[in-house]
């Protein structure tokens, strides 16, 4: 059920990529649930091993491959935690992307290299406690003053908020611009940089070693080289970049449902009730037929869309389909898993548990099931 490979070069980096997982993040990662963190030890052996962000050019020390070594990294991450594979995805396919593809040859020299071994970690502030999916209505402003951007407001549920060593923060540069989206332009803002504060980690119900935080502006200088691209294009930017972030989601969420039916499969065979096998009961055999049904279906769509995607197609309609209907498909296996569980399912010991409360947030970030549905019935009515 993995993503099509076609190339020796992509199964040697899975190979590769598991055997390393299985040795340095399998064995610690209920500890790094518990402790609330991923070390910055184990992105740098990431790093180390070429794993983290393959795609970069040569030249700032990536590989060169196309997205689909990306997608196996996230597949693979994802097989061990969400809690894992979001934020390290986050930097390395959607953070980063930004650089590369509208950077300037000094910004891609200064923050691409680092990021590829791990010794940067990355962010992007979008979301507000205002402003959550609508982007054209952020607060946070950047007035220029001389070399400098005075940038102000607040951003929260920020992935990687906590430890990012550079924030790529979605800002009106032009608060007065009509319609407002034109206003909207990208600040890389550095950790150091004067009236930047990180507010405090905010309490998850799952995705516990994910780090989340708030971020806040008072008055914080950020150098106008700090512009990725040109001024009043951030909006159109983000629009280009969603495609990608919304298939690695529905990728996530594919590999999620995938290891929660695996995980209920081996249980039901092993647990009894009333004498028998709960696997042989009709119920249970009807309940996995299902959701292997829907999971295969899944499956093949989205592995579809990833060989689509590297083909540079405007998939941006199917990509909203899956995103949204893998997502809630997963939180129904999910629902379905744990049942079958019994009150073991209940229990934070039986990996069910920790994994029925990760997905759940999975139909809200990176654009809610709603602004899914809208984007798909505006491709198909307006």
């Amino acid at each position: 059920m993995n993503l099509l490979e076609v190339t020796l070069e992509q199964q040697e980096f899975r190979k590769a990529l598991r055997r390393m997982l299985e040795k340095e993040a399998y064995p610690y990662f209920n500890k790094w649930e518990e402790q609330r963190d991923i070390p910055r030890a184990f992105w740098e052996k990431l790093g180390e091993h070429g794993f983290l962000m393959p795609w970069v050019d040569e030249s700032y020390g990536g590989l060169g491959v196309d997205f689909s070594f990306s997608a196996i990294l996230t597949e693979e991450l994802e097989r061990v935690g969400v809690g894992l594979s979001s934020g390290i995805s986050l930097h390395a396919d959607i953070v980063c992307p930004y650089i590369a593809d509208y950077g300037t040859e000094e910004q891609k020299k200064k923050w691409l290299p680092k990021s590829v071994t791990g010794q940067f970690i990355s962010a992007i502030a979008m979301t507000e406690p205002g402003a959550g999916s609508d982007l054209a209505n952020v607060k946070t402003v950047a007035i220029r003053d001389g070399d400098y951007y005075i940038l102000n407001g607040a951003k929260t549920f920020i992935t990687n908020g906590g430890k990012a060593d550079f924030v790529v923060v979605v800002c009106k540069t032009n608060p007065d611009a009509m319609p407002a989206y034109r206003g909207i332009s990208l600040l890389v803002v550095e950790s150091g940089t004067p009236g930047f504060k990180r507010g405090k980690q905010l309490e998850k119900i799952g995705m516990h070693s994910g780090d989340t935080a708030e971020l806040i502006f008072e008055d914080a200088k950020v150098p106008v080289s700090n512009l990725i691209g040109e001024e009043g294009k951030g909006f159109y930017y983000l629009m280009e970049k969603l495609q990608q972030e919304r298939l690695l989601v529905a990728l996530q969420v594919m590999v999620e449902a995938e290891e929660m039916m695996n995980l209920t499969i081996q249980y039901v065979k092993e647990r009894q009730a009333f004498g028998s096998r709960i696997a042989d009961f009709q119920n249970t055999r009807f309940k996995i037929a299902e959701m292997a049904t829907e999971i295969e279906l899944g499956r093949n769509y989205v592995n579809q869309l990833v060989q689509r995607h590297i083909q540079n197609e405007d998939i941006v309609k199917e990509v909203s389909m899956a995103k949204w209907w893998i997502s809630e498909m997963a939180k129904r296996v999910a629902t379905e898993c744990l049942q079958l569980h019994g009150g073991y399912g209940y229990m934070e010991e039986y990996e069910i548990a920790r994994r029925f409360r990760d997905i759940q947030v999975t139909s809200i970030y990176a654009g809610t099931t709603e602004v899914m549905k809208g984007i798909i019935a505006k491709k198909l009515l307006d």
